[in-house]
């Protein structure tokens, strides 16, 4: 037989599209910051769900309301109900009425303790309080007493099952407790009475206390009483434990109460009191002081939520929940206490380190206050590194194991790994921005020093182009680093900037061309504030230079704002030195060598004064006849000046030439009038 033929081969699983490759990614998959956002989406997870569970174990209310339908539907339960009821009323109300008997007859012996109660005596009065306080809490439990008699002698008057008997029996013996611990209260603050008052307080204040305490103690005792009394009617141990824990929360929230409207009272007892004027406390003193008013201004907050602690410790049955919470809480406090010592410490040392000695002042010109500009920023890094360790302290006391975060291989210890990455990487670029800054600013004071006014003026005109040229380097690589160590892809960011760098350059190849032209003249020494130069087709002192233009003050007042992309030549007036040239009109038949002695006697004289002999660098240069006129010669000679001085200079000769020349009998000659232009040729001449 033939063999069965081979089957089909199953058609291929369509494959999953392939994951997106981590280069095109933001974030790649195994970087800090993909792992910091895993371990948040994790720790919030883990959070909801604690919280959720927590609720579900604090509120049982569809249990209590099964058990509140059960009882409706049997009719045994019923007939327990209605017997304990109208048994507990009967006898609960004999018993109140007693004690109102009691009470009521024994009005004027209260009174009369009273009036015995000592109202002055001295350090002796505390003491002869005490019996008459003892007899009256004796006086007070008389009461008492009469209502245990008649509620505890009627129960078996009254021939109740097990079940009435139980439940009368509980709310007797909460009833008795409630009074008992008010009877002690009266006790010790007798809010009605002051002469028998054992705490020192005011009579509002006895009764305020007196009120809290009555409402904490009915809630606490009689709540106690109903979850115990329904035990006995068949409620569930859940909604048990929701009737306690309901009950202790209001308790808490009455505590909380009483916290918030003695907030001020006490923290104008915890805060420090005022100091004169003319007194300053010592650093530990100050210390202490602020700490006193630090904890006035929060210890309502610590104490609302140590309240809410030992409740959801007690609410959720915590394993040795009131011991661990003690001990975190007395860690907390140290733990704070230290941490606010060592950052105070550490504060001042920083203070003190910042401090800049005169000699290292001298050195360093400007040192200290360029210090001073880091010293807030890094006093608050410290801050928070005390903060962050204190935190992680705290967690750690809380039971969180907030050090096995950073454990080799856990996100703790990537990202500290990071954190320090980047602050070397940002300490490197804040050291190599101070030294250069320091650099330059020891450059400029040399110059200054050495009276080099115009290299001077040069490196003050670069320096705001190279400050930001290296600030903008300097952000740049700290940027790229930083996203860098928290693993975003920086490359697809280059790619970008190379692209506007690019259309930038396209865009705005003038300003570019300003930039560059302005640079290298600057480099070059060209110009300075206060040169006279020529450009441009302009004349002027330059007034400024900019990192594109120059800014030209004319002789008539005018300013020039030339781009430097527009200036090919420049000319500059007042570099090193300058002659003051002298083209002198002379009439024929004049003796050339007096007239070159009285221009020099001239000069003579001018370096002679006070004015003119720092204007003046060396005698006159005559260098002859510079042509020869219709109507004279042009005598041609010149003065060296100082570069600034050539124009005050040749004013000055002018003047003195033409009053000596009328002097010694020199003749000059006015300069001619331009000639006419010639008359056009002939047509034929031209041709000619």
């Amino acid at each position: 037989a033939a063999e069965p033929a081979a089957p089909a081969p199953a058609p291929a699983a369509a494959l999953p599209p392939a994951p997106p490759s981590p280069a095109n990614d933001l974030l790649a998959p195994n970087t800090l910051g993909a792992q910091l956002l895993m371990g948040a989406s994790q720790r919030l997870s883990a959070l909801s769900d604690q919280l959720v569970a927590a609720v579900q174990a604090l509120t049982d209310i569809p249990a209590m309301a099964r058990w509140a339908s059960a009882v409706a539907r049997d009719p045994v339960t019923q007939r327990r109900v209605l017997d304990a009821g109208w048994k507990l009323v009967l006898i609960f109300g004999l018993g109140l009425l007693a004690e109102w008997l009691a009470h009521r007859a024994l009005r004027r012996p209260r009174d009369a303790l009273d009036a015995m109660a000592p109202v002055s005596g001295g350090n002796w009065r505390w003491l002869r309080r005490i019996p008459l306080v003892i007899a009256r809490l004796g006086l007070d439990l008389v009461p008492v007493g009469a209502f245990a008699i008649v509620s505890y002698g009627l129960i078996s008057a009254v021939n109740p099952l097990p079940t009435t008997q139980l439940v009368i029996l509980t709310v007797n013996n909460a009833y008795m407790v409630s009074r008992a611990v008010m009877a002690s209260s009266r006790m010790l603050l007798s809010p009605a009475s002051a002469p028998l008052r054992l705490l020192p307080v005011a009579d509002e204040t006895a009764a305020y206390i007196t009120v809290w305490l009555r409402r904490i103690t009915l809630v606490i005792v009689f709540g106690y009483a109903m979850a115990e009394a329904g035990l006995l009617f068949g409620l569930p141990w859940s909604a048990y434990d929701f009737i306690t824990r309901v009950c202790l929360l209001v308790v808490t929230l009455f505590l909380i109460i009483v916290i918030l409207q003695n907030r001020q009272a006490i923290a104008d007892v915890l805060r420090a009191p005022e100091l004169p004027e003319t007194q300053r406390p010592a650093a530990g003193r100050r210390f202490a002081r602020s700490a006193r008013d630090r904890l006035a201004e929060v210890w309502h907050i610590l104490a609302i939520l140590w309240l809410l602690a030992a409740w959801g410790v007690w609410a959720l049955q915590v394993r040795e929940g009131f011991e661990r919470l003690t001990r975190v809480s007395l860690l907390t406090v140290v733990i704070l206490v230290a941490a606010k010592l060592i950052d105070v410490v550490a504060r001042r040392a920083i203070q003190r380190g910042f401090r800049v000695g005169p000699d290292l002042a001298g050195r360093y010109p400007g040192l200290e206050a360029r210090a001073n500009r880091y010293l807030p920023a890094l006093k608050g890094i410290v801050t928070a590194i005390v903060t962050i360790l204190a935190g992680l302290l705290l967690l750690e006391a809380w039971g969180l194991d907030s050090f096995s975060w950073f454990a080799q291989g856990q996100l703790g210890n990537r990202l500290v790994s990071s954190l320090v990455s980047i602050g070397f990487t940002v300490f490197l670029a804040v050291l190599v921005w101070e030294v250069v800054n320091a650099a330059i600013a020891r450059h400029l004071q040399r110059l200054a020093r050495d009276a080099q006014a115009a290299r001077s003026a040069r490196v003050r005109t670069l320096l705001p182009m190279l400050r930001t040229a290296l600030l903008v380097f300097i952000l740049v690589f700290v940027a790229l680093n930083a996203l860098s160590e928290i693993g975003v892809n920086v490359a697809p960011l280059l790619a970008g900037a190379g692209v506007i760098g690019l259309a930038i350059g396209f865009g705005s190849q003038k300003l570019v061309q300003d930039v560059i032209t302005g640079i290298f003249l600057l480099f070059e020494d060209a110009v300075a504030v206060g040169d006279v130069v020529q450009l441009g087709g302009l004349t002027g002192v330059v007034e400024q230079l900019s990192i594109r233009s120059i800014k030209l003050r004319a002789l008539d007042g005018a300013v020039h704002i030339i781009p430097f992309s527009a200036v090919t030549t420049v000319t500059n007036n007042t570099r090193d030195f300058a002659f003051a040239v002298l083209d002198i009109a002379l009439a024929y038949g004049q003796d050339l060598d007096s007239v070159t002695t009285v221009l020099k006697d001239i000069v003579t004289e001018m370096r002679g004064e006070g004015r003119w002999r720092t204007a003046i660098r060396d005698d006159m240069d005559i260098m002859g006849v510079d042509k020869l006129a219709e109507g004279g010669l042009t005598l041609r000679c010149r003065v060296k000046t100082d570069p600034t001085q050539r124009w005050p200079v040749q004013r000055e000769l002018n003047r003195r030439i033409e009053r000596s020349f009328g002097a010694n009998g020199i003749l000059m000659y006015p300069l001619a009038a331009p000639a006419p232009a010639p008359a056009p040729a002939p047509a034929s001449a031209a041709a000619g």
